[in-house]
């Protein structure tokens, strides 16, 4: 009897010791998907600082965003911060949303449309066709998966516009944004709040009485469902993620900035909003 109770006494330290490994987080590996678009680098990049300093390795991988809601449905990568609903990334949902879970809503009141410097007279769409000889005929893009790229161009075809949608980079895209306002010249661009460029320059919204880029949207966390039910305490971490437009505003200006320093500004950011994250 004696033999068989330190028998089950070994098993139950042995099982016990286990389960401790297997929940302890510095034995954990997270692997975030991201796009290269400023709200989405800003908030993967502060949640890597958050789950780095609770002892997660954080393993980010960067592709447009038809190959990271792939990667996440496939198991490939366990999370995308930036899944705009419900109308930029609803192809995207629809595809893989059987293998994706919503954890959580990380943003409210997030737009997207086409946008323009405030010293332009352009005020609707259905205007530039008037104004095409002012804008060159020509639309500056990011890159062509992206969803806003597709309402831009339901947009183009749907108003009946004359205008080349040009593809690029998000980082090509504000840099043609930025000789236009330097030099007071005219131009259109795929914009979408939250984002820095709105901070930085006076900027507005052209309107759409057609509402082909939908009303406000709400920015998501999507994870594999499998990864979902198989850390919790990662996914309670995401699930209380949340910013509101002075916060991630604030935070996309400091990346703005970062120039190299990335975790340094994270880190003080963090400093500077403990209140905001002491609950995530």
């Amino acid at each position: 009897m004696k033999k068989i109770l330190t028998l089950a006494m070994v098993a139950a330290v042995t099982i016990f010791t286990a389960c401790n490994q297997e929940t302890k987080p510095a034995d954990k590996k997270i692997t975030i998907g991201y796009v290269n678009w400023a709200e989405g680098v800003a908030m993967t990049q502060l949640a890597k600082v958050m789950l780095e300093e609770k002892g997660y390795k954080v393993i980010l991988k960067n592709a447009d965003v038809a190959p990271v809601f792939a990667a996440v449905a496939g198991g490939d990568a366990d999370v995308f911060m930036d899944a705009w609903m419900p109308v930029t990334h609803k192809t995207y949902m629809e595809t893989f949303g059987d293998k994706l879970t919503v954890l959580n809503t990380s943003f409210d009141g997030a737009r997207i449309g086409l946008v323009v410097p405030d010293y332009v007279t352009t005020r609707t769409i259905e205007e530039l066709s008037r104004d095409k000889a002012k804008f060159g005929g020509n639309v500056v893009g990011i890159d062509a998966g992206a969803g806003i790229m597709t309402k831009a161009e339901d947009a183009i075809r749907e108003y009946g516009l004359d205008y080349q949608l040009q593809s690029s980079s998000e980082a090509a895209m504000m840099a043609t944004l930025k000789k236009n306002i330097d030099e007071k010249l005219p131009v259109v661009v795929t914009g979408w709040s939250p984002h820095f460029m709105f901070s930085r320059y006076k900027l507005r919204f052209l309107e759409d009485p057609r509402k082909l880029f939908g009303e406000t949207e709400k920015i998501q966390i999507v994870a594999n469902s499998e990864f979902s039910v198989r850390d919790t305490i990662a996914v309670n971490f995401f699930r209380n993620f949340k910013l509101n437009s002075d916060q991630l505003g604030s935070l996309m200006g400091a990346m703005a900035e970062a120039d190299g320093k990335e975790t340094a500004v994270i880190k003080q950011w963090i400093k500077e909003n403990g209140e905001v994250v002491k609950n995530w």
